[in-house]
């Protein structure tokens, strides 16, 4: 089979398998054993369930690391899509399905270009080659990621995730951030008698949602968008609500912490003693398809490399006509880059705006040119 069609047909197959975080085990089998059929020299799936994918080179030389998660958000309503969700249907030059872009086409090249580097080399390269398909992304950037760091240990990351073909550099992180206020239950007929925890927070909410911004000369705003609202108890009937809980997601900017991101809400709290409440950072669990869990604060930092970094150059020899940008969204590089300092940039097929759509695909020529691009990577790195 010709590559280009190898590459289609691997990105179709992995459309069929579908894979919502929690629950990858079919496509990580069905990713192990394509790697196996690829002559990789060693694959395993670890403890969360990513699958990690090595080849070895004749000589000592970096660890490169190709990354792109397997799991893919749910589809709520099929009867919207114009093409079956998980059927991988090639019309018209585009493969349509859940994780086309987001990110089962980058996957598949990443999985080939390793492969076909191996072969065009014959295995007489410096260094090491892994390709990771990590789990749970959608959910905890980053987090899974870190039992692939520990394993492969790598000196640069490739993170595949949708960049028009551009190189990226750098990406705002994002916080889950809870704000919550109590109040003291009571008739709704006698609503003095109690203390109305939704009036509290309609309070607080207004200063919070003034607050100025901060910003980044390359990555922009740090916005803080006010995401759900929920009072307690609900539905209330005749009974004035106990506690209202908020939650902002926070965009990151390089630096930012969670004490610094906390600080400016926890001012306005300050200012009004007679309100009770708290703000946090939100925590969030979930159970691998593996068994085991993951528990974990909803922070996923930023990252920006400078445009002379030694990767962003030997990214943009090898892509000479691609150009420099960042990511809008978070990815697992808040791990490799922002969290254990391992220099990262992101490059891959599709559109940053197709992701998590009704009707996703992936075109197939960003598809093929990806693939190349991989390959050029890998020969410059």
């Amino acid at each position: 089979m010709q590559t280009n069609e190898q590459l289609i047909t691997l990105c179709q197959d992995l459309i069929k398998h579908p894979s919502l975080s929690g629950f990858e085990k079919e496509a990580a089998s069905f990713i192990q054993k394509t790697m196996q059929s690829l002559a990789y020299d060693e694959v395993s799936i670890d403890a969360y369930g990513s699958v990690v994918g090595s080849i070895f080179g004749s000589r000592e030389g970096p660890a490169v690391l190709m990354d792109g998660h397997i799991d893919t958000v749910g589809v709520e309503n099929p009867n919207l899509w114009n093409h079956d969700p998980f059927a991988g249907r090639l019309t018209e030059g585009r493969i349509y399905g859940r994780g086309s872009s987001d990110m089962k086409g980058a996957l598949s090249a990443m999985m080939l270009a390793a492969a076909e580097f191996k072969k065009k080399t014959g295995g007489k390269f410096r260094g090491s080659l892994h390709v990771s398909a990590t789990v749970c992304e959608e959910c905890f950037e980053g987090i899974s990621s870190r039992l692939v760091t520990k394993f492969v240990k790598p000196d640069v990351v490739i993170v595949g995730e949708a960049s028009s073909l551009a190189i990226k550099r750098g990406q705002r992180g994002r916080a889950e951030v809870v704000l919550q206020t109590f109040g003291k239950s009571c008739h709704s007929s006698n609503p003095d008698e109690g203390v109305n925890a939704v009036t509290a927070m309609l309070t607080l909410l207004p200063e919070i949602l003034a607050l100025k911004a901060p910003h980044h000369p390359v990555l922009g705003e740090g916005i803080l968008v006010l995401t759900d609202i929920v009072s307690s108890p609900y539905p209330a009937l005749s009974v004035v609500p106990e506690s209202c809980k908020v939650t902002f997601d926070r965009r990151l900017l390089v630096g930012e912490t969670e004490k610094s991101i906390l600080e400016p809400i926890q001012q306005i709290l300050d200012k009004h003693p007679d309100i009770r409440a708290t703000v946090s950072v939100a925590e969030g669990s979930l159970t691998c398809y593996t068994g085991k869990s993951i528990t974990a604060k909803r922070f996923f930092p930023a990252w920006l490399l400078d445009e002379d970094h030694p990767l962003v150059q030997a990214a943009k020899a090898a892509l000479p006509s691609s150009p420099l940008s960042h990511y809008s969204f978070c990815t697992n590089a808040s791990h490799f880059c922002a969290e254990a300092g391992i220099p990262t940039i992101g490059y891959g097929p599709s559109e940053e705006s197709l992701a998590h759509t009704v009707d996703e695909y992936i075109s197939t020529a960003q598809l093929s040119l990806a693939l190349d691009g991989y390959l050029a990577l890998l020969g410059h790195l």
